[in-house]
């Protein structure tokens, strides 16, 4: 294990702070919240831990902690602001949130070092750390979605009228959203310059939401699961695609389209489909059998009928 970790390190990295930065995108999408403010959270949490590693010093987990706190209170601020705002419209004001980001890092002064970003931060946070980190955030998401809360969610999003007149607050849950996201964004964009030891505006820009939307869009925005597997497949994609060259990113478009039109809701969908189509297949077995039980129990034929009616009847006869 430790021998694949050497040898994969970077990618086993990518994958967990991809798999961090797709979950900051997928919980408010969960709950019926188009938002991509996660990306800009992502930007705020990694220029921040950043800022507080090199003038202060900050242990890293200290600084990830930090961060994703300070990116949840701006993801509130963000949403009482926007609150209102639906669909479409909601999605174009968190896009201008995460662009809104990159230009006050690019005019950030020695504060954000500019254009030419952070360099240098050097912690004591590492692979093992990281990989804890995720998964401590993995199952925090998780519980999310069994029990009570995975309904009272499923109920904001699929219908917030009936969810509130039974006395669900769909506008704590939405703002419960944005603060998800924007702690999960921080934390990603905290891991990230910890591990990499650097940070530039071009590295919080819009590639940030399509990586992120692509990964929720192929693995599946329903379940945190849909982002593992999103995470899995586009961090480690291009190391395979590179024996085709100049051909990756046709191939990779390609992919991509081809999921979003047959697979609508992600790889994760297709299995979920499939366990239903199996269970109702059993369903149907067991009542067939149960009915074929029953039938065993009577009469077969109109003649066992008959013949049941004359033993009857000469029995009464008898008496």
């Amino acid at each position: 294990m430790s021998d694949f970790l050497d040898a994969n390190a970077v990618l086993v990295q990518a994958t967990f702070i991809g798999l961090v930065l797709a979950l900051s995108v997928q919980v408010p999408l969960r709950m019926g919240v188009f938002s991509f403010a996660g990306a800009g959270s992502y930007g705020i949490g990694a220029y921040l831990a950043g800022i507080v590693t090199l003038r202060y010093e900050t242990p890293g987990l200290l600084s990830v902690l930090i961060a994703a706190a300070v990116a949840a209170v701006v993801g509130l601020l963000l949403g009482l602001v926007i609150a209102r705002l639906a669909g479409l419209y909601l999605a174009m004001a968190t896009v201008a949130f995460d662009l809104i980001i990159s230009v006050i890092a690019i005019n950030g002064g020695d504060l954000t070092g500019g254009p030419t970003g952070l360099y240098g931060v050097i912690t004591d946070f590492g692979t093992l750390q990281l990989i804890g980190v995720s998964i401590a955030v993995l199952v925090l998401v998780a519980l999310s979605e069994v029990g009570r809360t995975r309904r009272r969610v499923d109920a904001v999003r699929d219908d917030p009228e009936l969810a509130a007149s039974v006395g669900i607050s769909v506008r704590r849950y939405r703002l419960v959203a944005f603060a998800a996201s924007g702690a999960l964004g921080g934390a990603a964009g905290a891991m990230n310059i910890l591990i990499r030891s650097t940070v530039t505006p071009m590295d919080i820009g819009f590639g940030l939401i399509v990586l992120a939307l692509t990964m929720i869009i192929v693995g599946g925005a329903r379940s945190w699961k849909g982002a593992v597997l999103g995470a899995l497949i586009f961090t480690w994609l291009p190391e395979v695609l590179n024996a085709v060259g100049e051909w990756q990113p046709l191939i990779y478009g390609l992919i991509v389209a081809l999921a979003a039109i047959f697979l609508p809701r992600g790889i994760h969908g297709l299995f979920v489909d499939a366990q239903r189509a199996l269970q109702r297949r059993r369903r149907r077995a067991a009542t067939s059998e149960v009915a074929s039980v029953g039938d065993d129990d009577a009469p077969d034929t109109d003649s066992e009928v008959i013949e049941t009616l004359k033993e009857s009847s000469e029995v009464e006869a008898t008496k």
